[in-house]
């Protein structure tokens, strides 16, 4: 089962349909049932499609990458809160 701090290392790879067929329906297995991941593809969907839109330069992998992690670990970090104060 995809955890969800594996779904964000390969969240980028999913929008842009990068992964193979068994990564492509983990992924959709593990939205159906987390909210949380749910939103972050959706959140990053919409900052791809945002920053391609309104840039007239390619960005680097490297950069988005950063990104990537960055919202990785604000996610795992909420994850972290929520579970806490259960």
């Amino acid at each position: 089962m995809l955890m969800c701090r594996d779904l964000a290392t390969i969240a980028s790879d999913y929008i842009d349909g990068e992964l193979s067929g068994r990564q492509n329906l983990s992924v959709k297995m593990h939205l159906l049932m987390c909210r949380d991941c749910q939103t972050f593809i959706g959140n990053l969907r919409a900052s791809s499609e945002l920053m391609n839109a309104h840039s007239s330069r390619k960005l680097s992998n490297e950069f988005l990458r950063r990104i990537d992690e960055r919202v990785a670990r604000a996610l795992a970090e909420k994850k972290s809160e929520n579970q806490n104060q259960s």
